[in-house]
């Protein structure tokens, strides 16, 4: 995993997501050589405090990171963050393998002055180093990521308004995959070979990122999600958004709700994913996906892996990224079969904790 280093040490930390509808946040905890999740919390958020992943009201979203720490029974601070991946460049450079770590950054500088369209005082910057170079003994791979230094400081602002310590800022597809990653290492034969289509349908946006044998072979992000449906349960029954939601959410809604506005989504979100598969097929030398796995808070719409196993002819599944580990006394099993599949980013976020390269 890769991210931002703001602060020095290796302390305990949870990992925290602002999304466009909510704020998340998972604790993990090490339970017998694997992981165990400790505590979570889901707190949502006024329309128009998030737009695009920019936080345009920072005490408000401030307000909800608070109550969702409170909410979530948390005792440790220090939170792991993360950007959308919008807002970060990355580009993958070799550099000699022979170099000292001064050196190599004074190089990693340089090589970025090429790729950023901003002045680097106007930036956020940080790298990796992935490993050798194939064939190339005497090269390294290293990962470069940059974002404009206030989309950092606004999170930075919330958490610390907040009460808390970002000492993490990583990027949402990133701590997203590595929550997929730890998901697919579970498949037989820990899913060496095969191909598949992770979708992260979300509030604002549906994002598709193919995997295979631990790489992102491709990524594409398209601008439709839960938000939609809210809209369309507003405007039939004549209530507010927010009100909307809340109801959705609760489902709470009339006998009709499934028939006449539940199904017909269903059905548009079944063929804007579709679409994205298609994209995929046109644009890379690929020609199947062997599964699709669901994630995101509207993931679990009922019916609809079934209506995408129908259509697309894959093996889909809604997948939660606490698959295999312990579960604390403080998790409620049913609450979180509703939730998991929202929690992927914040999950690999919370990971952050055991990564070695923190």
């Amino acid at each position: 995993m890769f991210g931002l280093s703001l602060f020095s040490g290796t302390p305990p930390l949870v990992g925290l997501d602002i999304g466009s509808s909510s704020v998340k946040m998972v604790e993990l905890s090490s339970a017998g050589g694997g992981l165990r999740l400790e505590r979570y919390a889901i707190e949502l958020l006024p329309r128009g405090a998030v737009v695009d992943g920019n936080i345009d009201q920072v005490e408000v979203v401030a307000d909800a990171v608070r109550r969702c720490w409170k909410r979530s029974g948390c005792q440790i601070k220090h939170v792991a963050m993360a950007l959308p991946a919008a807002a970060v460049i990355t580009k993958r450079i070799a550099l000699p393998a022979n170099l000292r770590e001064d050196e190599l950054e004074l190089q990693v500088e340089s090589e970025a002055s090429q790729y950023i369209p901003f002045a680097l005082d106007e930036v956020s910057l940080d790298f990796q180093v992935l490993g050798a170079v194939p064939n190339a003994p005497d090269e390294i791979d290293v990962l470069i990521a940059a974002s404009r230094r206030e989309k950092v400081e606004d999170r930075v602002a919330v958490a610390q308004a907040a009460g808390l310590k970002p000492v993490v800022m990583d990027v949402e597809s990133y701590a997203m995959r590595a929550a997929m990653e730890r998901v697919i290492a579970q498949l037989p034969n820990e899913g060496q070979g095969l191909v598949i289509a992770v979708f992260y349908v979300g509030a604002s946006s549906t994002g598709l990122t193919v995997m295979q044998d631990g790489d992102a072979i491709y990524e594409r992000e398209q601008p439709f999600g839960g938000q939609q449906l809210t809209g369309d349960i507003a405007r039939t029954y004549g209530i507010p958004t927010e009100e909307a939601e809340q109801k959705k959410r609760a489902g709470d809604l009339p006998a009709n709700y499934e028939r006449d506005v539940l199904r017909p989504f269903i059905d548009t979100t079944v063929l804007e994913i579709t679409r994205a598969l298609q994209f995929f097929f046109t644009s890379t030398p690929y020609t199947r996906v062997d599964q699709i796995m669901l994630t995101g808070g509207s993931a679990v719409l009922a019916g609809l892996a079934e209506a995408l196993v129908e259509r697309a002819q894959v093996p889909t599944s809604v997948v939660s990224p606490f698959r295999a580990m312990d579960m604390s006394t403080a998790i409620r099993d049913k609450q979180l079969r509703l939730d998991a599949a929202s929690l992927v980013t914040p999950c690999g976020l919370a990971m952050r904790r055991f990564d070695p390269q923190r």
